[in-house]
């Protein structure tokens, strides 16, 4: 991300077998990517980081 200078924070709908580890390894990365387990929960964390929450 930092390659391509994305400074907002990218929120991610991580769905399957593979979520669970997806989500940690994005959580390790120290990129700004939030992960997201519905499309609900995507829209709701999407609002928090626009408000800086």
């Amino acid at each position: 991300m930092a390659e391509v200078g994305v400074n907002v924070p990218v929120v991610v709908r991580l769905e399957g077998n593979n979520a669970g580890s997806g989500a940690k390894k994005l959580a390790e990365s120290g990129l700004n990517i939030i992960a997201a387990t519905s499309l609900t929960d995507a829209a709701q964390r999407v609002v928090a980081a626009a408000e800086g929450k």
